[in-house]
């Protein structure tokens, strides 16, 4: 236990700093854009260099046929697989939800004017999911 009375208010100012730090760091992380944080820890591994063709991230170029086929659809399919990309962006516990927030994000960041999808359109893309898994099923 700390007995010298000179030690006491500096303990009180480390602690409070720790605390402050903790506070701001929790505080970043609330106050991420819906899906940011999914891209960092997810897409980005090959959206921000590009593997495997993958459309880079603010690319509006690359991007733009891709936000013409429409939330539903580019989504429901992304999270399905499509061309070189795994389904659920290579990460099995990826929900819907967070799938689709990312998916806005990165469109948003390349021109796109996606919203977070609401429960109308996470039903439609949860729809379209079953449609091109059956339609995935078929061909094999």
């Amino acid at each position: 236990m700390i007995t010298s009375p000179s030690l006491v208010p500096f303990m009180n100012l480390s602690l409070r700093s720790l605390i402050l730090v903790a506070a701001s760091t929790a505080s970043l992380a609330a106050f991420a854009e819906p899906g940011e944080n999914t891209y960092k820890q997810v897409c980005a591994a090959c959206h921000a260099s590009g593997v495997l063709n993958a459309p880079k991230f603010g690319d509006k170029a690359k991007w733009a046929p891709l936000i013409a086929e429409g939330q539903v659809t580019l989504t429901a399919h992304a999270y399905v697989g499509v061309r070189g990309m795994p389904a659920k962006g290579g990460n099995p516990n990826l929900t819907v939800e967070g799938f689709s927030d990312a998916v806005a994000y990165m469109a948003n960041k390349a021109g796109g004017n996606w919203k977070t999808p609401d429960v109308k359109t996470l039903a439609a893309i949860n729809k379209e999911i079953e449609l091109r898994k059956a339609g995935l099923n078929k061909k094999q």
